[in-house]
């Protein structure tokens, strides 16, 4: 059995459902809160558009509405510390988002705490519009004395649109919470450069003062980097669309970030949770850094998404290392997802074949529903594999001629076709008409059709090998199990 595990669907019931009491020694958790925001969005065009192809699946849940209610009324029935809080939350700021977000965040954090072994921690991430209501919902949940700390992440590398009436926007906060005086935690230490000696300054007789010394390039002498251990503000750099790190996620956390986190409260072999994954930081850095992992996230976009982040990092072997629950695994399990959120279906099976979600621009065209990038050779010149998904009953031979058009229009190699039912001899015959696409491994076929019942039994694309797919999803640099070179442990604290 794996040690590790990535959830598809509500955080809620996955805790409840498989997650034991007692069971887990590090909680992060980066739950979303802006009321005009997408949250599950994962990949936004370079002008902001968002995903027009990709479901919503968060877009109301942080508004007051019937979920929200029921979620306030139980949790004030449970009575108790938190029962009291949402109350007190609830005369103060009525029927509102806020409200909604914190009636949603509450019996989330009620079984977070429950997961939690006694020796073990939690990190809420959240920005300055909802800490504060956090800060007191999590002295509720926890108890005032388990608070141990409210970490100020200062990105000085984010581009502040700001306003002239306000400073600009720079930090996030993260509240430390450890469930006890035994919690583990260790001190994590940074290299820092110390300033310039005075015996690194001279006195400059041109201009009369006192400058910095300089080596015959011309370069600033400064003293050796040193060891500091890092406080409570921590100065990292926050993922802009050029950083290496970036997969295109848009509330994508930096490694160096999580691996903080981790280092402090964990030892190698602890279980790491994080119940918003996103797209996988805290997983990705837990698995580098010999943890065990627990993910959950609400699509299927993401999920797969960190299927094929953790493969790009730590190669085919990683799939062996954990398990994905909550995923249809046969044909009805495929069916039930079609029937009940279609949308979720096209993710799904579009994973099947490492497929991305298609970027559908303002105006576009219909008819791709995702695509596969690949090279011959020239990086310049990419080639592509256009997919369309059809979870309906009802097939007939224009769906094929439709998907050949877009081939055509967009001088794609190949276009594939999944569906649920088998297609049918009209749509065989036109598949046929097609002909090749000639690769320098050889030929195939330009429009392929395949059920779900077949991808689920191991067939594929026939396609240029995939060891020359380039940016199908966006890919993670490779890593190596072991920390980073820039911090270190204090053994003895």
């Amino acid at each position: 059995m794996p040690e590790n595990h990535l959830y598809y669907g509500d955080n809620l019931d996955v805790l409840r459902r498989y997650i034991a009491s007692e069971s887990v020694d590090l909680v992060y958790l980066d739950p979303p809160f802006n009321s005009n925001a997408t949250y599950n969005v994962l990949f936004a065009e370079h002008s902001g558009e968002k995903a027009a192809s990709q479901i919503k699946a968060f877009e109301d849940t942080w508004s007051w509405d019937e979920e929200a209610a029921r979620s306030y009324f139980e949790t004030v029935q449970a009575g108790g510390s938190v029962g009291n809080a949402l109350q007190a939350f609830y005369t103060l700021l009525g029927d509102s988002n806020m409200m909604a977000y914190l009636a949603m965040m509450a019996p989330r954090l009620v079984e977070l705490r429950r997961v939690l072994k006694a020796t073990g921690s939690i990190y809420l991430h959240c920005d300055p519009t909802a800490s504060h209501y956090l800060k007191l919902l999590m002295d509720a949940v926890f108890g005032p004395s388990c608070f141990r700390n409210e970490i100020v992440w200062h990105y000085y590398n984010k581009f502040q649109r700001g306003d002239i009436k306000m400073f600009a926007r720079d930090h996030d906060v993260l509240l430390f919470y450890a469930m006890s005086r035994e919690s583990d935690f260790r001190s994590v230490y940074e290299q820092r450069e110390k300033p310039v000696k005075q015996l690194k300054r001279k006195w400059d007789a041109d201009t009369k003062r006192i400058v910095n010394a300089k080596d015959e390039c011309g370069h600033v002498i400064w003293e050796e980097k040193t060891d500091r251990k890092v406080d409570d503000v921590w100065r990292l750099p926050y993922i802009v669309p050029a950083s290496k790190e970036g997969l295109g996620y848009p509330t994508q956390k930096p490694e160096p970030l999580l691996e903080r986190i981790i280092l402090a409260s964990s030892n190698e072999g602890d279980v790491v949770l994080d119940p918003f994954c996103g797209c996988g930081t805290a997983v990705a850095v837990a698995h580098r850094l010999k943890r065990r992992w627990v993910g959950i996230d609400i699509t299927h976009l993401a999920v797969n998404l960190m299927k094929h982040r953790l493969m790009n990092t730590f190669g085919e072997s990683v799939k062996a290392e954990y398990g994905v629950i909550g995923e249809p695994t046969d044909v009805a399990g495929a069916r039930q997802l079609a029937k009940d959120d279609p949308y979720q279906f096209q993710w799904w099976a579009l994973g099947l074949v490492g497929a991305r979600p298609e970027e559908q621009k303002k105006g576009a065209d219909k008819g791709i529903d995702g695509r596969i990038v690949f090279h011959e050779g020239d990086p310049t010149k990419p080639k592509h594999i256009i997919l369309s998904v059809k979870a309906g009953a009802n097939l007939h031979r224009n769906m094929v001629h439709e998907l050949r058009g877009v081939i055509d229009r967009e001088g794609a190699a190949i276009g594939v076709l999944i569906t649920m039912q088998p297609p049918t001899k009209p749509m065989r015959e036109e598949a046929a008409s097609a002909g090749f696409y000639q690769s320098p491994w050889g030929t195939h076929p330009r429009i392929q059709l395949f059920t779900v019942a077949a991808l689920l039994d191991g067939m594929r694309i026939d396609a240029p090998p995939m060891g020359q797919v380039g940016q199908t999803f966006k890919k993670a640099p490779k890593a190596a199990r072991g920390g980073h070179e820039t911090l270190a442990l204090d053994l003895d604290a």
